[in-house]
């Protein structure tokens, strides 16, 4: 019976849609999960304790687990993922000045891939301030845009006073 749910080929699996950002954690291989699983609590817990963040929406962009700020809109989005090997990134947008900011910041805490992402080897420790203070910037990117236009006085002064 051409048609039926009997004949359907096993190996499709799920529809794309279907996957969470949890099945993607699962999928990593060790030591790869281990590490992401922690830049996923170091990422909540930073923008939990970053002023002006709000409310993070964890979802999958390009398959990847990512960070985003809705509510707020304060910050650009966060992505992570396993690289290769024993590598996992922590991405940024590519449009943004936020890895040539951390390079500056950190010019030897990390490797850099371009203007992408920090790379980081799974089996190092992670520096969890330096790291918290990159995110946290990441997070607040668009907010620390708009008050940086922002002038410092008052617009204008009312008539009569």
């Amino acid at each position: 019976m051409v048609g039926t749910s009997k004949n359907k080929p096993k190996s499709l699996g799920k529809p794309k849609s279907a996957i969470t950002v949890d099945a993607v954690f699962a999928a990593y291989p060790q030591p790869a999960k281990a590490k992401l699983l922690a830049l996923r609590r170091l990422i909540l817990a930073t923008a939990k304790a970053t002023r002006g963040v709000g409310r993070i929406e964890e979802a999958l962009k390009w398959g990847q687990p990512s960070y985003l700020t809705p509510e707020t809109k304060s910050g650009s989005t966060v992505r992570i993922d396993h690289v290769a090997g024993k590598q996992v990134a922590i991405y940024f947008h590519c449009q943004t000045d936020l890895v040539a900011t951390f390079r500056e910041l950190y010019p030897d805490q990390w490797s850099y891939g371009g203007n992408r992402c920090i790379l980081l080897n799974v089996e190092d420790r992670i520096d969890e301030a330096a790291l918290r203070h990159c995110i946290a910037l990441a997070l607040t990117y668009h907010l620390n845009k708009r008050n940086a236009r922002t002038p410092a006085g008052p617009l204008s002064k009312r008539a009569g006073s």
